[in-house]
């Protein structure tokens, strides 16, 4: 009978989501906004709370996070990993400094204290991966000029997770700094072992993968994948950096392949991730911090857009471009979720769980549409300041007055206009 019940529920909730797709897709939008409003009607607190298929779509969302990140990490070869990294590193402090700024000053002027500001940090700065990278495919802008800025940015962020998450965890435990010192030590080294691997052995990874063989090809990289991403959580490295690691040591011929078998298992799962976010959000819990969650998300978002903006002007892309790049970068999820489940569960803060899911609901809802409209919005915007007062119809001039000359004769007078 719990079989029978978990089949129905998780095929309504395939089958939701199949009709969720084609109605988003026919008004030319995401359909990530409506995926995580179907995990809140049918989560705890919502109208009609799933149980049995629970357990089943938790996993499938880890795996959605994870394939979404070998997808984004088969679009870049390790040698651009590298040069962008070079290059793009200014980009990466001023994101620190825009956005983990902002959370960690509403965290005190909260009163929650400094371990609460930084983990509040944290989920202000770090940007959605695995959202962006749903939106921008979702868009077609794949090969546009500022993607490569905005994945560019994604990395960074994505790495430095591999330095925080060991901090933040340290904290939280309240353990000693040589203890902490271990622990990002570890992370540390396998972030860099992984990928010294993918930039030195990348070739002889992929001669390894490769397959004519479709079915066989899937397998491997799909199980490599995963291999990977739980060695290095166990290693207190984010299975999603694991994932996007293996995605860079993956190369041609290999990488087209597997991006195409791919592709439907991610677009699945993803859309299993967004549910499965929504589902753990009690609705009860978002009311009480809804106002000051709507005000540091107003603020981050823009923070983000200035980000963005600056990052593709410092690479030479256009004004519109610019605008893209910036509204792309807006939405927030699993990164800054991961980070508040682990505050919530060290019991720093009671109301830091229902502030970040709220703050991480309204930017992962909006991200999607400031990256469809924050471009033709500014150029509106533009065009409207830059645009020349309509010219005044001109007044016609007055007749000039009639001059009275003297006549050539005595004591007569003639008009002469």
């Amino acid at each position: 009978m719990h079989s029978a019940v978990f089949l129905i529920e998780f095929g309504a909730i395939i089958l939701g989501l199949g009709l969720l797709g084609r109605f988003a897709g026919r008004f030319r939008f995401s359909p990530i906004p409506l995926y995580l409003l179907a995990g809140l009607a049918f989560g705890k607190g919502g109208l009609l709370p799933f149980g049995a298929s629970e357990e089943f779509v938790a996993i499938g969302a880890e795996i959605g996070v994870i394939l979404l990140l070998l997808m984004l990490g088969l679009e870049y070869t390790a040698s651009d990993l590298v040069s962008n990294l070079k290059t793009q590193y200014p980009a990466g402090l001023v994101d620190f400094g825009l956005n983990a700024v902002p959370g960690a000053v509403a965290a005190l002027l909260m009163g929650w204290g400094p371990v609460a500001a930084v983990v509040l940090a944290g989920v202000t700065w770090i940007s959605s991966s695995g959202v962006i990278a749903k939106v921008m495919g979702d868009l077609g802008r794949l090969g546009n000029r500022e993607t490569p800025v905005i994945l560019s940015i994604l990395v960074l962020e994505d790495l430095a997770m591999a330095v925080y998450l060991p901090i933040i965890t340290a904290l939280l435990a309240g353990v000693g700094l040589a203890a902490g010192s271990a622990t990002l030590a570890i992370a540390l080294g396998v972030a860099g072992a992984v990928l010294f691997v993918a930039v030195r052995y990348g070739r002889l990874i992929s001669r390894f993968v490769s397959s004519d063989d479709p079915e066989k090809l899937l397998l491997v990289v799909l199980g490599l994948t995963l291999l990977v991403a739980g060695v290095a959580q166990q290693l207190q490295v984010s299975a999603a950096v694991g994932a996007f690691l293996v995605g860079i040591a993956l190369s041609g011929e290999v990488a087209d392949g597997a991006h195409t078998l791919l592709s439907p298992l991610r677009d699945l799962f993803a859309a299993v991730f967004f549910v499965f976010f929504g589902l753990h959000t009690d609705p009860a819990s978002i009311p009480p911090v809804l106002l000051p969650a709507l005000a540091l998300a107003v603020v981050t978002a823009l923070t983000k857009i200035a980000t963005g903006y600056w990052a593709a002007r410092r690479a030479g892309i256009g004004v519109k471009g610019r605008w893209r790049a910036g509204g792309t970068l807006v939405a927030r999820g699993e990164f800054s979720i991961v980070i508040a489940g682990l505050a919530v569960t060290a019991g720093v803060q009671p109301e830091l769980g229902p502030f970040a899911t709220a703050y991480v609901l309204i930017l992962v809802v909006i991200g999607p549409l400031t990256a469809r409209y924050t471009e033709p919005v500014a150029t509106w915007i533009g065009s409207r300041r830059t645009s020349p007062p309509p010219e005044e119809a001109p007044v016609p001039e007055p007749a000039p007055e009639p001059v009275r000359v003297p006549d050539a004769g005595p004591g007569s007078a003639t008009d002469r206009v």
